[in-house]
């Protein structure tokens, strides 16, 4: 057996096992998800047809496997195995209690079906890997906070919350259709449409004081997640231009992309970094500030004086 054949073999067990794992799947997300060509893609739907696999078509939506069918339990790999592991690791630690206690219950199923040595390689690895979060990302009174999130996009339904942000003293209180959950910077948020602001927001998770469900239905027809962040993506942004020590530079590749990083030029024993900021007032000149002592502000005008500003405030806390 050739080397393209065994990889075709293995190219079409892994889209019956995708037409099993979705109701619809598109088959240039298969195209995209195998990096073959829609030609191809559609050649081996047609052997899958051809072994006996009810494979429902439709065009311009996608392929379906027809209700009831299903396959015994697919055997997994060693390494499959293991990525297991960081999974359930970081299910523990990244999100709320009630969804990592259901992800526990399906790591369990999942390790029923591992033979014996891919059990033993699991066991092995399980106790010697730890995760610690940054910070705190969901409020602990709250534990089931993105299984009601999560419940409440797949099902159209409202949720109420009481919710805490950075600008407002006291909390308040309002009904949300939730778009879309996604973590950036190492916290959680939620973005959705506020009947109180009559408009789209994003709400910290940790910030969240009270979530409930309610029968209240989605009153507007939204765009998806990826859309909705890059339309906010076109709010008016300021040019930022620092001057960094080289022997501090290096340690700030992790966060620098997460402030608007856009590109960087060696200049002798310094590295000048430009950003595109859009929160000049709080969170790009506080990030400065963590490594401020080994670097320059170049331009603009502004975060000079708002530097100054905070490092005057923590001047007075001192005294």
């Amino acid at each position: 057996m050739g080397l393209d054949t065994v990889k075709r073999f293995d190219r079409i067990v892994a889209i019956l096992i995708q037409l099993q794992s979705k109701r619809i799947v598109k088959a240039q997300e298969l195209a995209d998800r195998f990096e073959v060509s829609l030609r191809t893609i559609y050649r081996d739907i047609r052997t899958l047809e051809a072994s006996g696999v009810p494979i429902a078509s439709e065009a311009g939506v996608g392929y379906s496997i027809m209700e009831g069918y299903r396959l015994p339990p697919v055997m997994f790999t060693r390494e499959e195995a293991g990525s297991f592991v960081a999974a359930e690791k970081l299910m523990q630690q990244f999100t709320d209690k009630s969804l990592g206690s259901y992800y526990e219950s399906a790591m369990y199923k999942l390790k029923s079906v591992l033979r014996g040595r891919e059990k033993d390689w699991v066991e092995a690895l399980e106790a010697q890997v730890t995760i610690f979060p940054a910070q705190q990302l969901f409020n602990d009174k709250i534990p089931d906070a993105l299984e009601i999130l999560f419940e409440s996009i797949a099902e159209k339904k409202q949720v109420f919350l009481k919710y805490s942000s950075m600008e407002a003293e006291e909390p308040s209180e309002r009904h949300i259709e939730p778009i879309g959950v996604f973590n950036e910077n190492s916290y959680w948020y939620v973005m959705g449409y506020c009947h109180l602001r009559e408009d789209y927001r994003q709400f910290r998770t940790d910030r969240i004081l009270k979530i409930a469900r309610t029968d209240r239905s989605f009153m507007v027809n939204h765009k998806t997640l990826d859309e909705l962040r890059q339309k906010g993506e076109t709010t008016v942004k300021t040019k930022v231009r620092i001057l960094v020590d080289k022997k501090v530079s290096r340690y700030l590749s992790g966060s620098k992309k997460h402030h608007g990083f856009i590109s960087e030029t060696s200049k002798g024993n310094e590295v000048e970094m430009t950003f595109m900021v859009d929160n000049i007032d709080n969170y790009f000149p506080r990030w400065y500030l963590s490594f401020g002592d080994y670097a320059r502000i170049l331009e603009p005008e502004s975060l000079k004086k708002r530097v100054t500003e905070i490092l005057n405030q923590t001047y007075k806390g001192l005294k």
